[in-house]
C-alpha cells in the first residue's frame, strides 16, 4: 500500500508539481537556502565560512595545552621504531588538526563545539597513547569510527567517519557492502563540528551488515573538485583498512549530498551497484535560475564547462547504474530529480523517483523504507562487472571510462562524445562513436567474453576490422584510433602533446592532484603586474585552506627541485622576470610573454597592465601541468550556492588589470580560450 502511495503521488502531481513548488516556495525557501535572492548581489558578498565566536580566554589556554600534550604524543609516535604505528598517525592527526584549525582561524561556531573540541583532544591522546603501547583498537572497533588519511593533493590529513556493522569480522574472508553517505551543505560545518558528529550520529541510514563512509569532502563544495578526489581517497583508505566487497558499493546523499550522489551516479557510473540521490541539484543553470532566483549572464566557455558537472548532460551513463531518486513532495529541490527524469527519458529510461507525500526538505519515513528495500535488493546482485552493452557519453577526458571501454582521445573538448558499445554472440563487438578518435577496450584476466582460440572481430562506425585474440589468462585488450580513412586497430602514433585523461584542463584540474604554489622572488619592473601576482597567489592559499580545508605547499622559485618537478603540478605566479621558473619554461609555451607585450597567436596586449593565467603541461615534465598565476577559479560570489561552484575559466585567458579584481573575477577577461586537443592555441573564430 505505501508503494501504491508514493506512486499515486508521483502520478498526480506531474506535469504540475513545479508550478505548485514554485507558488509554495516563497513560504518554505529560508528552510533550505542561507539567504536566496539576497545572495545574488556580487557587491555585497558575506564570508563564508562566517568568522565564528570569540573562544574566553581560559577556554583558549585549555584548548591549547590540550594541542601541545597531543602534538608531544604524535611527536612520540613519530620517533618511534614501529612503522606500523606511524602508518595509523593520520587517525590521530585529525583530532590536533581539527582544534588547532578551529582555534587559529576562529572556526569555533557555538560554545558547544569548544566542549567538542576537548573530547576531540582527548579522543587524540587515547589514541596516541594506544600505539605507544603497540596497541590500535579503533582499527577493529565497530559502530562509530572516525578515521584519516594523508591526501596526495596536498599532503595535508584529512577525516572521514565510518559506521563498522557489529557483525564486521576482519578475519573474514567476506567482504562486506559499503554505502557511501554525502551530507548536506553546512556552511559551519568545521573539522570539529564533522569529527563530533560522525563519533556521536548514525545518520540517516545504516543498513544492516553494511559500512557507511561518511566523507568529510573538505568541507561544503557538493563534492566537487578537491571533495571529489576525497571521496576517492577516503574509500582507497577504507577499503585498504577493511573488507569490502567491491561490487556492493553504492553512492547516496541528501541536499547538497543529492548533488553530489547525482555527479558520483553519471561520472563514475561502473563504480556503483546502486545510486541514491535525495533533492539537491543536478546542473547549474536550470537550478540557479530556478531556486536562486538569479539572473545568469555566462560567457560562451563558462556554459561549456558547465559540462563538467551537469549531469543531465551525462544521463544515458545511469544505463550502468541503477538509481532510486527521492524527493520531498513540497522540497523547491525537488527540480533535481525532476529535470533529470525529463534527460533520462530522452534517452529511452524511467527514473525510478520516491516522492515524500506533503514533505518539504526532508526525507520522509515512509519513503526511507521503500528506499531500503530497494537498495538492499539491488546489492544482493550487486554491480554488473561484464555488461554486454556500453552506452556512454562524456565531454572530458577527466571522465573517460565505462567498465570495459575507454575514450583515450576526442574529437574536441566540451562537445559530446558518445559510444554505443554491443557485444554479439562469441566473437563480435559493435561499436557506434560520436567526437572519439581513440579507444581503448580491456578485460582483465579471466573476463574475457571471447574464445582464446577465436579471431574477434569488430565493427566500429561501419568499419569490420579483425581485433586481437584474448590471451591464455583470459584477459584482453584492443586499441583503436580515427584515421581520414577510417578506424584503424592499433595505437595512433602521437608526435608532441595531445590531450589525455588528467591532462586535458581547465585551470581548475590542476588542484585534483598534487600542486605547489610556486612563489617569485626576482624583481619586476611592472608594480602593477608584480602586485597583482603576489595578492592573487595570497588569496589562493588563504581560500584554498578556507574552502577545500587543506595547506597548500608554497615555495620560492629558487627551491624548486627535480622531485617537485616530478610529482607535483606547478603554480607559477609571477610573470618570467620575477619567476625563474616561469623564465625557464617561458619559450616553450603558446603564449609569449615578453617585458613590453604578450602574445597570443595574432593577438597581443600590453604587458605593462596585462596578466595570462593558463594551465599547459609542464615543458620540465609533461606528465603534470604548470599553471601560471591562477588557483581554483570560482570566488566569492560562488561560495555562497553549491551550484556556482563550477570552472569560471577556460585553458587560458589575459586579464587587463587596470579592472580590480572582485567577487567574480581576478580582473577583467580580455581574451580566453581553450586550448586544441593537441594542446595548441585555436583561432578566435573556433570558439
Amino acid at each position: 500500500m505505501i508503494f501504491s502511495r508514493f506512486r499515486l503521488v508521483r502520478r498526480f502531481i506531474g506535469r504540475v508539481a513545479l508550478s505548485l513548488i514554485a507558488c509554495a516556495a516563497p513560504f518554505f525557501s529560508m528552510a533550505v537556502q542561507a539567504d536566496g535572492p539576497r545572495d545574488n548581489a556580487a557587491g555585497n558578498v558575506r564570508r563564508v565560512p562566517r568568522l565564528g565566536i570569540e573562544v574566553p580566554v581560559d577556554h583558549q589556554r585549555e584548548l591549547q595545552a590540550g594541542l601541545l600534550l597531543l602534538g608531544a604524543d604524535i611527536a612520540a609516535v613519530q620517533e618511534k621504531d614501529d612503522a606500523s604505528a606511524k602508518s595509523l598517525l593520520p587517525d590521530v592527526i585529525i583530532f590536533h588538526r581539527a582544534v588547532s584549525d578551529a582555534l587559529k582561524h576562529r572556526e569555533f561556531f557555538s560554545k558547544g563545539e569548544i566542549q567538542a573540541a576537548k573530547r576531540l583532544l582527548a579522543a587524540g591522546r587515547q589514541r596516541a597513547s594506544q600505539l605507544l603501547k603497540g596497541e590500535a583498537p579503533w582499527t577493529t572497533q565497530t559502530g562509530l569510527v572516525v578515521r584519516g588519511y594523508v591526501s596526495r593533493i596536498d599532503r595535508s590529513v584529512q577525516p572521514y567517519g565510518l559506521v563498522v556493522p557489529a557483525s564486521y569480522a576482519p578475519q573474514s574472508k567476506v567482504g562486506s557492502r559499503l554505502d557511501i553517505w554525502f551530507h548536506g551543505r553546512g556552511e559551519t560545518l568545521s573539522e570539529v563540528k564533522f569529527l563530533d558528529q560522525r563519533m556521536r550520529q548514525v545518520g540517516q541510514y545504516a543498513p544492516r551488515g553494511a559500512f557507511v563512509l561518511h566523507p568529510y569532502g573538505r568541507y561544503s563544495n557538493a563534492f566537487k573538485f578537491a571533495g571529489e578526489v576525497d571521496v576517492l581517497e577516503g574509500l582507497a583508505d577504507v577499503r585498504k583498512n577493511y573488507r569490502i566487497d567491491a561490487d556492493r558499493i553504492s553512492v547516496r546523499g541528501f541536499s547538497m549530498g543529492g548533488a553530489a550522489c547525482w555527479q558520483f551516479a553519471v561520472h563514475y557510473a561502473d563504480h556503483w551497484f546502486a545510486a541514491n540521490p535525495g533533492a539537491g541539484f543536478a546542473e547549474t543553470p536550470e537550478f540557479l535560475k530556478f531556486f536562486q532566483k538569479e539572473t545568469l549572464h555566462p560567457t560562451w566557455y563558462e556554459q561549456k564547462l558547465w559540462r563538467l558537472y551537469d549531469c543531465t548532460d551525462y544521463a544515458i551513463n545511469l544505463y550502468h547504474c541503477p538509481t532510486v531518486a527521492y524527493s520531498g513532495e513540497l522540497d523547491i529541490q525537488k527540480q533535481a530529480a525532476d529535470i533529470m527524469e525529463t534527460a533520462l527519458e530522452k534517452e529511452g529510461i524511467q527514473l525510478t523517483h520516491i516522492i515524500g507525500p506533503q514533505t518539504k526538505h526532508a526525507i520522509h519515513a515512509d519513503a526511507k523504507v521503500i528506499i531500503e528495500k530497494r537498495l538492499a535488493s539491488l546489492a544482493e546482485r550487486g554491480r554488473r562487472r561484464l555488461p554486454r552493452k556500453i552506452r556512454f557519453t562524456t565531454y572530458t577526458l577527466k571522465y573517460n571510462r565505462m567498465h570495459w571501454l575507454t575514450i583515450d582521445a576526442m574529437g574536441q573538448h566540451w562537445e559530446r562524445a558518445r559510444v554505443a558499445a554491443d557485444l554479439r554472440g562469441g566473437s563480435r563487438i559493435d561499436i557506434k562513436t560520436e567526437n572519439i578518435t581513440q579507444l581503448t577496450l580491456a578485460t582483465p584476466a579471466g573476463y574475457s567474453p571471447f574464445d582464446v582460440a577465436t579471431q574477434p572481430v569488430i565493427v566500429i562506425d561501419g568499419v569490420r576490422l579483425e581485433a586481437p585474440r584474448a590471451q591464455s589468462d583470459r584477459s584482453w585488450q584492443c586499441r583503436l584510433h580515427k584515421t581520414q580513412d577510417g578506424w584503424r586497430i592499433g595505437a595512433a602514433s602521437t608526435n608532441g602533446l595531445q590531450k589525455k585523461h588528467n591532462l586535458q584542463g581547465p585551470i581548475d584540474d590542476a588542484f585534483m592532484d598534487a600542486f605547489i604554489f610556486v612563489r617569485p622572488t626576482g624583481k619586476n619592473a611592472n608594480t602593477r603586474v608584480s602586485e597583482w601576482a603576489r595578492s592573487e597567489l595570497a588569496h589562493a592559499v588563504e581560500h584554498w585552506r578556507r574552502h577545500f580545508r587543506g595547506d597548500a605547499q608554497v615555495k620560492d622559485d629558487t627551491a624548486v627541485t627535480a622531485e617537485d618537478i616530478a610529482e607535483a603540478n606547478l603554480v607559477l605566479f609571477g610573470d618570467p622576470t620575477s619567476n625563474q621558473v616561469l623564465a625557464k619554461i617561458a619559450a616553450q609555451l603558446p603564449i609569449q610573454w615578453g617585458e613590453k607585450e604578450i602574445v597570443a597567436g595574432e593577438r597581443r596586449f600590453d604587458a605593462a597592465h596585462h596578466a595570462v593565467a593558463m594551465i599547459f603541461p609542464n615543458p620540465l615534465n609533461p606528465q603534470r601541468y604548470v599553471v601560471l598565476n591562477s588557483g581554483f577559479t570560482f570566488r566569492e560570489y560562488d561560495y555562497l550556492n553549491n551550484a556556482r561552484q563550477v570552472p569560471k575559466l577556460p585553458d587560458w585567458a589575459v586579464l587587463d588589470l587596470r579592472t580590480p579584481v572582485s567577487s567574480l573575477a581576478p580582473g577583467k577577461i580580455v581574451d580566453a580560450d581553450f586550448f586544441g586537443e593537441h594542446w595548441e592555441l585555436r583561432p578566435p573564430h573556433q570558439k
